[in-house]
């Protein structure tokens, strides 16, 4: 059985040090992408990877690698998206799952934004982020861990 990666849409992401003490306590490999350097733990299970500058370059690099048995941390429902076709778990940092019955209304509500603020209406950005938000990711992201050992044991790995 191969183990479960976690792969972090990481540019924005406020849950890296909830999701280095899940995957130290499971030991698995994280790969933390972004478009610019950021101040990483340096641990051998845990891989920087910075990627060129541009739209969708770290989403691109994530969506390519990430699979069945893994777990993708965004807030990018496009991304999160490609995640889940690949047969990934893709989770949010306040521990939100984005699941194969949510993402369509995810996808459509993102879309009706867009076009709203294209038009100049002002929308509401996500609420703050606190410590609720990260108690729920400390667990949802367990959770994903169990499910995704489980997928991996099930088959015959990646």
């Amino acid at each position: 059985m191969t183990a479960p990666r976690i792969f972090i849409d990481a540019d924005a992401c406020p849950v890296k040090d909830e999701v280095y003490r899940v995957a130290e306590r499971y030991g698995l490999k994280v790969f933390v992408v972004s478009n610019g350097w950021i101040n990483t733990r340096r641990d051998p299970w845990i891989e920087q990877v910075v990627v060129d500058a541009g739209p969708d370059v770290a989403d691109d690099w994530i969506a390519e690698r990430a699979g069945r048995g893994d777990i993708v941390v965004t807030q990018d429902i496009p991304l999160a998206d490609r995640c889940l076709q690949a047969g990934a778990q893709a989770l949010k940092s306040n521990g939100q799952p984005f699941t194969p019955d949510s993402i369509g209304s995810a996808l459509a509500g993102r879309m009706v934004g867009e076009h709203l603020r294209s038009m100049g209406v002002a929308t509401s950005g996500p609420p703050p982020f606190g410590p609720k938000d990260r108690s729920a990711f400390l667990q949802a992201l367990d959770r994903a861990v169990v499910v995704a050992r489980r997928t991996l044991a099930a088959g015959s790995g990646r």
